[in-house]
């Protein structure tokens, strides 16, 4: 198996944390490449431009440049380790935009986050699925869905793979 490209959907939870750990285990296991991506959900745009008063346009924005000093904050405590080629933020659908991203740049593998920020409570999972359940049912590359774990633990217990 060969692996090039590797996908991480981050939100900043603990859970994409553990995620992004596994993704640069894997990425020097197989000399691939990381794409990091959030997606900056536009339902919640939507919503919170409806209660502000605010253009989608200049929400969207702002969440945006929000959500890349989040990235940078997120990668200088959690290094990189020279393995990310591009960090990506878009506004859409998370499971939809995952999805789309990984089409377009012909990923090898998801490495993603098992549940995030959303929750992970039986009523979320009943009425919405996880976006890592979606994304599984929607692409034909490989999607490793990584629980939340003790994100203290060192990662060097992981090196094993």
């Amino acid at each position: 198996m060969k692996l090039h490209k590797l996908l991480v959907p981050v939100d900043f939870s603990k859970c994409s944390r553990a995620a992004f750990n596994y993704s640069k285990l894997i990425a020097k296991k197989f000399s691939a490449n990381i794409y990091l991506l959030h997606v900056v959900d536009k339902r919640h745009v939507e919503k919170i431009a409806e209660v502000n008063g605010e253009s989608e346009d200049e929400l969207s924005k702002k969440l945006s440049l929000q959500a890349k000093q989040n990235l940078e904050r997120f990668l200088a405590n959690n290094g990189s380790e020279g393995l990310i080629v591009e960090k990506i933020i878009t506004v859409g659908i998370p499971f939809h935009a995952i999805a789309l991203k990984a089409q377009a740049l012909g990923t090898d593998m998801i490495v993603m986050g098992g549940h995030g920020r959303v929750g992970n409570g039986q009523i979320d999972k009943i009425f919405f699925g996880s976006a890592a359940e979606r994304v599984v049912r929607l692409l034909p590359c490989p999607v490793l869905c990584v629980p939340q774990e003790d994100v203290d633990t060192e990662i060097g217990e992981k090196e094993k793979l």
